[in-house]
């Protein structure tokens, strides 16, 4: 049997030792000194005025009544200064920042609750993949006395970095790298399809592949359309963002149907050879957009274009309205509407 016990160092009473209690006092001052252990300081040397009972991290490099004792706890009992060579893993209380540290076998160190956390869930359960999950009104991010930067790194081009907002839990818009390394907007009406509203490349060109854009046009000829009488288009060479032929239209071909509702700049192109007065017009129902006229009389085949600025809502029908005379080129590049959502 040892004289020490192996963790706290204090003495044991021996069969037949005399003046037991001076060993029991020892241990007993030992107890005091490393139970709910509160350390002043960390010094090299010892204070001038130590009160009964402090103890000190003695520093690297000691002087005075600490010379040798680097890395021991120093305790002030009965106006003397006795030592504990403190273990890996005894916690204890600087007094000075009321903070907890631990012997790392080499000094105590600040205890970080937080450093180094798996997952933290803030009125919230985090999970595997959620490692941060906070519950609240709003999260306050500020600066530090100059900007704020928020982070966020992927691992490769073809992953993911975003911020993605949800309604219910499910995805309704996106923004970020998503897949990419281009900057996109994304939107989705379930959660399961998505749709790129803009994205903007590393050269920082802006690309909007689902604003509604069309270029459309009748079958190729010439005609000589009656007063008063409307046609439709045939075929859309460029498109995007939803727009459709749809009703068919008497005069032949089929209206032009609006995607979305918004303001529309609207071009009207037209081959013509006036005959005599006549008029071109771009109508939406019974509301002309753009109209383009001729007041003189017959004169050679030319071309003409108008631009028109209009309101407009989802479903309208596009057509092309005659007055007057004139024969027409149809074809593309010949009589066509070009269309754009602003």
């Amino acid at each position: 049997m040892t004289e020490m016990t192996p963790n706290l160092e204090m003495p044991y009473i021996l069969p037949s030792q005399a003046q037991k209690h001076v060993t029991h006092n020892e241990a007993l001052q030992r107890l005091d000194a490393v139970t709910q252990l509160v350390i002043a300081a960390r010094l090299a040397h010892p204070p001038e005025n130590p009160g009964e009972g402090a103890c000190y991290e003695v520093a690297p490099a000691p002087t005075d009544a600490w010379i040798g004792k680097a890395g021991k706890i120093a305790v002030r009992q009965d106006g003397v200064w006795t030592f504990v060579t403190p273990r890996p893993g005894w916690r204890a209380v600087f007094a000075g920042d009321a903070r907890l540290y631990i012997h790392d076998g080499t000094a105590f160190r600040l205890y970080d609750a937080t450093a180094g956390l798996e997952r933290m869930g803030v009125n919230a359960t985090a999970d595997e993949v959620n490692r941060l999950a906070v519950s609240a009104d709003a999260t306050l991010l500020s600066h530090a006395g100059h900007g704020h930067q928020l982070k966020i790194n992927k691992a490769s081009p073809g992953d993911t970095a975003s911020l993605l907002f949800q309604s219910g839990w499910s995805g309704r818009a996106e923004i970020g790298l998503a897949g990419t390394e281009s900057f996109a907007i994304k939107t989705s009406a379930d959660g399961a399809s998505w749709q790129e509203a803009l994205s903007v490349d590393a050269a920082g060109r802006v690309h909007l592949p689902h604003r509604p854009i069309a270029r459309a046009s009748t079958a190729a000829g010439t005609a000589t359309p009656a007063d008063g009488s409307e046609r439709g288009f045939t075929t859309m060479p460029l498109s995007q963002g939803g727009f459709a032929l749809g009703s068919a239209v008497t005069g032949g071909g089929n209206g032009l149907v609006v995607p979305a509702t918004g303001i529309y700049l609207v071009m009207l192109k037209a081959e013509v050879e006036p005959i005599g007065a006549f008029s071109l017009a771009v109508k939406a129902g019974s509301r002309a957009i753009a109209t383009l006229r001729g007041y003189s009389g017959p004169a050679a085949r030319h071309s003409a274009m108008v631009i028109g600025l209009a309101a407009m809502t989802a479903w309208d029908e596009l057509t092309l309205a005659h007055t007057g005379s004139a024969t027409l080129t149809f074809g593309e590049d010949r009589t066509e509407v070009l269309i754009a959502m602003l």
